[in-house]
Parts: C-alpha cells; sequence; structure tokens
C-alpha cells in the first residue's frame, strides 16, 4: 500500500511601504518617487524603487531584478540541497541570471522568459552529466520556477 503524505501549507508575509512621498502625493506622474522599503520578521529592511525606464531610483534593487534573484537563488538552493545527498562538494556557486520583459502599449507587460547560467566549481572533479542531472533536478523542484507562467530555462557552464 503507497503512503500519502499530507502536503504542508507555508505562510509568508511581509510589509511593503512606499517612501516615494515628495510632498505632493501622487499628483502628477512626475511628481513622485517610486521608493518603497520592504520589512519583515526582524530582518535586514530592503529598500527598492522601480526600474529606471518607469522613473525609479537605479541605485536600488527594483521587481523585476528581485523576481530574477527569487529564480536564481531558488534554483542554487535546490542544486546545494541535490548536491549534498549524491555527496557533491561544492565550494563556489555563481549565475549571471537574464531575463525578457515585454512592455505593451498600454503600459502592461510581462516576463516571456528567465534564463539561469549557474556554474559551480566542486572540491574535487565531477562529471558534467551528474551536475546537468543535479540541475534538472533542481529546476523540477523550485518553488519559485514551477509558479510562473513563462518559461525558466537553466544553462549550466562548464
Amino acid at each position: 500500500m503507497p503512503i500519502h503524505h499530507k502536503s504542508k501549507i507555508h505562510h509568508y508575509n511581509l510589509q511593503l511601504t512606499w517612501t516615494g512621498n515628495t510632498g505632493a502625493g501622487t499628483s502628477a506622474y512626475d511628481a513622485y518617487q517610486r521608493d518603497f522599503v520592504i520589512e519583515t520578521g526582524g530582518k535586514e529592511i530592503l529598500s527598492g524603487s522601480a526600474d529606471r525606464a518607469f522613473l525609479g531610483n537605479p541605485s536600488l534593487y527594483n521587481p523585476e531584478e528581485w523576481l530574477l534573484a527569487s529564480l536564481s537563488s531558488c534554483h542554487m538552493l535546490w542544486f546545494l540541497h541535490g548536491c549534498t545527498d549524491q555527496g557533491v562538494i561544492v565550494t563556489d556557486y555563481r549565475d549571471l541570471p537574464k531575463g525578457e520583459m515585454i512592455e505593451h502599449r498600454d503600459g502592461s507587460g510581462e516576463f516571456t522568459q528567465v534564463t539561469l547560467y549557474p556554474k559551480v566549481i566542486t572540491d574535487t572533479e565531477v562529471e558534467h552529466t551528474i551536475l546537468a542531472d543535479l540541475h534538472h533536478h533542481a529546476h523540477q523542484k523550485c518553488f519559485i520556477a514551477r509558479s510562473v507562467n513563462f518559461e525558466v530555462v537553466v544553462q549550466p557552464q562548464f
């Protein structure tokens, strides 16, 4: 008889506060800044803004970059987990994710694809096929990649 595991439900929350009121509120499109802060559970406060293309502060991270970071970091965490299970010792991991977003004439838009380019260094020589399988497994498990409605491609760099 098969064993059935109950699904676990995880809840996440945070507080986002717009900090861009320069005194006139949203009285005009260029009358306010797009800056905001994110806080949750006593962790470091994160500062963000819109992309420069949308009048944001270019010195702050924007939601589009955080989407890339979420996909990249989720993949990395699953990959490292898989390496641990397989006895592969990773000593360095870097990724240079790239995303493509289309903006429509009406101002709406969506991401159409994100590509991850993870580069891994291990303490011993590991066959590329093993690392590729670990990346494939990580991609199948990644909560964030499974949640988006666009293609996420993983192109490991060997």
